[in-house]
């Protein structure tokens, strides 16, 4: 084993503790569980930040994607088409409103959705009576997909945009933020995000009334009686005071993990160019990611698995690309439309460790051990 574990990617408190002074301000005026200040505050400096007028401070991220397609109108049997290349959550919501999930191929110059195929998907569909209700477009990486393209073709075939930002906090897309372009956006603060609250998520919007319904809904949807009423289904999704602290604390350091997440890319991309069979994943002028991944394909004798398990003998953490949702077993019943990128993306891609409390001592460790595999 090696000196010291290394992560792909772990929780990075600020180094000026401004968690803390949030969590001790919630334990002093005794707000723990419910809501409280720092949810409110929580959810104005991130609404801020991004330019957007209003934000939801909830559970999950998986909540927040929850409750926009709830906002957006999804329900039994609408069809909802979702990027592929992802984790499960950014689908298993579609389930949850009983609505039929179709999975959009990847493109090769962003990583994420491919434009042919999602016009594609809207048009065989609408062909067929069912023109889809929204769009799930999932930023992955940190990186951004072709946004422009994607609202003209929602906007065409009148389907809810909603951007699956939850890797991509703090990335923009020509100068403007992920997140702010669909009618909602939806963020994670899970503990391998580029700033967490442990666990959590938020869900953006221009649209203030829908979010006002959203936080309703969220909080058991519980009517304004003095008695415990409820006239529509609730949902226990609203972030806790404390968790919400920390989230304060972790946006005052989002750029400054920014910064470091771009320097441990260039690092790898200089270290790693002049081998034989490897691409860093695709940066586009239109963008500026976050970074919250470095990515590489593989295209020669040295495979992802290989250098997975390198690295797993010296005590470092690397993991495989996405295996792609229409290629799982939970969802492989339903319909997939593309040329099968995502799927080559996964054979031969490989997330970096990427954890921003690495020295440059530790990423030459890590590069040293790679290139090893081509001596």
């Amino acid at each position: 084993m090696g000196v010291n574990k290394i992560y792909l990617a772990s929780p990075h408190m600020s180094e000026e503790g401004y968690e803390m002074q949030y969590i001790q301000e919630a334990f002093a005026s005794n707000w723990i569980a419910p809501l409280g200040k720092n949810v409110d505050e929580f959810e104005k400096e991130t609404a801020a930040m991004l330019g957007i007028k209003t934000a939801a401070a909830l559970c999950t991220g998986t909540a927040a994607l929850h409750m926009a397609l709830k906002a957006a109108g999804v329900g039994e049997g609408d069809v909802v088409l979702c990027s592929t290349l992802t984790f499960s959550a950014s689908a298993n919501p579609i389930i949850y409103e009983k609505a039929k999930p179709v999975f959009i191929d990847s493109d090769e110059t962003t990583w994420n959705m491919s434009i042919d195929a999602l016009e594609k998907a809207f048009k065989k569909y609408t062909a067929m009576g069912r023109p889809p209700k929204a769009v799930i477009l999932v930023h992955l990486y940190g990186l951004t997909a072709d946004i422009d393209r994607i609202i003209d073709l929602c906007q065409s075939y009148h389907a809810v945009l909603i951007e699956d930002a939850a890797e991509s906090l703090g990335t923009t897309y020509k100068n403007r933020y992920t997140g702010t372009f669909g009618a909602y956006g939806v963020f994670s603060f899970n503990g391998n995000k580029i700033i967490t609250t442990s666990g959590g998520g938020m869900l953006v919007s221009d649209h203030e009334e829908m979010i006002r319904k959203v936080k309703f809904w969220a909080t058991q949807s519980r009517d304004p009686a003095r008695h415990y009423q409820h006239s529509e289904l609730g949902y226990n999704y609203r972030m806790s005071n404390v968790t919400a602290g920390i989230g304060r604390g972790q946006l005052k350091v989002l750029k400054r993990r920014m910064e470091q997440k771009k320097y441990i890319f260039d690092y790898y991309k200089k270290a790693l160019q002049k081998l034989d069979g490897v691409t860093m994943m695709p940066v586009n002028d239109w963008n500026q990611p976050n970074f919250w991944l470095s990515c590489i394909r593989l295209h020669g004798r040295v495979n992802p698995l290989d250098i997975i398990i390198a690295l797993e003998k010296e005590n470092i953490e690397a993991r495989p690309i996405w295996k792609p949702l229409h290629t799982q077993p939970f969802f492989e019943k339903y319909d997939f439309i593309g040329e099968g990128f995502a799927e080559k993306i996964f054979m031969d891609g490989l997330c970096l460790p990427s954890d921003t409390k690495m020295n440059d001592g530790d990423l030459e460790r890590i590069v040293t051990i790679i290139r090893g595999l081509w001596e």
